[in-house]
């Protein structure tokens, strides 16, 4: 509630109002409501205290699970807000896991101060699998670039120290991700499911000569998900094979750990990034981009990712909707 969030969900919410987008959806804000109104001061939306689910004409809706409100004034990152955030965290997907809602979408968290107020934290996506009590689950990060050219890529590791990510790449979570991305092809609606992945070391081990991962686990991963009937290359040195995602050869990437494809992604679609977690029991996106303590107050934080990311649920959610069989793993 200290960073950019706050800011940029309101201004998404306003331009996709602004241009006729979403007409027909309901959204209910969890949050602090007087840090919401005045975040709002600049917004306008016309913001409503929630009651229930009955019918109404009225379009946003804020409600705070806690009993105590925050205070009026929190330093960048204070304790009680990174709390609060976890409590919002999980009242959204809670509301999720009881077919409530349809879709949840998450601002950014600081996981420092999650850290710093005594929980045991790892990322927003990690939480949300343990919560749903789905182990089976990857990222996905995609956006488009100024031309409509997309970028999409799916993570074995996510949050990861660097020096941990060769023992935790192994043969079932290559498979994971190849599965989860191809699937996530049908549920965005694309023609094709190309799938290509990244070998773990440079030029894909130059056939073991600059590490075995490939030889070992990944290829053997790659040949077990061929062999269930899906279209998927590699390895693929990493120098290369985004190129030719980008220029449309690959509908995804599956990239090994968390820069090797974040990286690539970022620099195609900075403003325009989305999160999609894969393998939840429902819809669950995020900009692609954390809460920016020191743009707060200036109005330069750059609302799309967030407006990006809400567009995205609510295309997920009507798709899970129409056709819920997209959802299973193969």
């Amino acid at each position: 509630m200290t960073g950019i969030g706050p800011e940029v969900t309101l201004r998404a919410l306003a331009a996709e109002a602004a241009a006729g987008q979403g007409a027909d959806t309901r959204y209910l804000l969890l949050g602090d409501p007087a840090w919401l109104q005045r975040a709002n001061a600049n917004v306008g939306l016309p913001l409503q205290p929630f009651t229930g689910y009955g019918a109404s004409a009225d379009r946003y809706f804020v409600l705070d699970p806690e009993p105590q409100p925050l205070p009026p004034a929190l330093e960048p990152a204070a304790p009680a807000a990174a709390l609060a955030a976890l409590a919002w965290l999980t009242e959204g997907a809670q509301r999720c896991l009881r077919g409530e809602l349809a879709a949840l979408v998450t601002a950014p968290v600081s996981k420092q101060a999650i850290l710093r107020s005594g929980r045991t934290f790892v990322g927003q996506t990690e939480f949300l699998a343990e919560l749903a009590a789905a182990p089976r689950t990857a990222m996905m990060l995609l956006g488009e670039d100024d031309r409509g050219r997309w970028l999409r890529v799916a993570l074995v590791t996510t949050h990861l120290p660097l020096r941990r990510v060769p023992d935790a790449v192994t043969q079932p979570k290559v498979e994971l991700a190849i599965t989860l991305a191809a699937q996530a092809c049908r549920q965005l609606g694309l023609d094709r499911a190309r799938v290509a992945v990244c070998g773990l070391n440079p030029h894909a081990g130059e056939g073991g000569a600059m590490g075995t991962e490939e030889l070992d686990v990944i290829g053997p991963a790659i040949a077990s998900c061929r062999a269930r009937g899906l279209d998927v290359v590699g390895p693929v040195s990493a120098d290369t094979i985004f190129h030719q995602a980008y220029v449309g050869r690959y509908e995804v990437v599956v990239a090994m750990y968390h820069d090797q494809g974040l990286a690539p992604l970022k620099l195609v679609g900075f403003h325009t990034g989305v999160n999609y977690t894969l393998g939840l029991p429902f819809v669950r996106t995020s900009p692609d981009h954390g809460p920016a303590y020191d743009l707060v107050g200036t109005r330069q934080a750059n609302p799309s990712s967030m407006r990006a990311a809400i567009r995205l649920a609510r295309q997920l959610a009507r798709a899970r909707l129409a056709h819920p069989s997209a959802d299973r793993i193969a």
